[in-house]
């Protein structure tokens, strides 16, 4: 139970490595905002189950990060819940691939939107209050793909390149106010991605890990439950890589 007595909000926890980490925080005992983009019925369920069976609380909080009046109520929900905000969790984002000669300007623009302007205007939001309280612990998911300049990553591994770097300049702003920043930079993982990769990038990417295999979300979500719970009290402006030893 290391998130005992402790408040955590999640972006994009429907699916991936943001449901595992929705359900290891629950299973350690956080009150959890759980923030997706619409409602379905399997994730209502979902969360009807986890919270059965782990005892959590879990709100969930229904927003479109491109939309910036459903973002300010998003922040206005969290807020007036009067809650001490421990942990944030930002692991929203989308992926589009493609070469830089055919990477259209307005895709491009709208990638950045959401896995990098939303995401700091979110983060600012929240952590004035987080800093009222003096202490907090916010945690970007980023990307080897942001670290490694492999083709046809030219969107997204911008776009999270941006974002451990806002990760490093957060940690050394917000520190004084006792809230650590960090990043996990997670190498392949078994989520949607994964097996929307064409078989042959797949192999490669695989071959180019010293495990010799994929992550599995889980395995990321337990770097997330590290840096949020008290075991990582003197871990902040770091980007954690979990990519299982990659060569390059």
């Amino acid at each position: 139970m290391l998130l005992e007595n402790k408040t955590a909000v999640i972006t994009g926890c429907n699916r991936g490595i943001g449901k595992e980490i929705l359900q290891r925080f629950a299973e350690n005992g956080a009150f959890i905002f759980a923030c997706v983009r619409c409602e379905t019925p399997d994730f209502t369920d979902y969360i009807q189950s986890l919270s059965d069976r782990t005892g959590a609380k879990i709100q969930v909080v229904y927003f479109d990060l491109k939309d910036e009046t459903q973002l300010k109520a998003a922040i206005q929900t969290i807020v007036f819940s009067k809650k001490k905000i421990d942990i944030l969790v930002n692991n929203a984002g989308v992926a589009v691939g493609g070469l830089f000669q055919m990477s259209p300007i307005p895709e491009l623009k709208e990638l950045f939107d959401v896995n990098f302007f939303s995401q700091i205007q979110f983060t600012q939001g929240l952590s004035r209050y987080m800093a009222r309280f003096k202490g907090g612990s916010i945690i970007n998911i980023g990307s080897t793909a942001g670290i490694i300049g492999n083709t046809g990553t030219l969107s997204y591994g911008s776009s999270k390149a941006a974002f451990m770097y806002a990760t490093k300049s957060m940690a050394a702003e917000l520190g004084p106010a006792n809230i650590r920043v960090n990043a996990i930079a997670p190498g392949i993982t078994k989520t949607e991605m994964f097996e929307q990769l064409d078989g042959k990038e797949r192999t490669k990417q695989i071959a180019n890990t010293a495990l010799m295999r994929p992550a599995e979300a889980s395995e990321i979500a337990n770097v997330a439950l590290f840096l949020a719970s008290d075991l990582s009290t003197y871990v902040s402006g770091q980007v954690l890589r979990v990519d299982g030893g990659m060569t390059n």
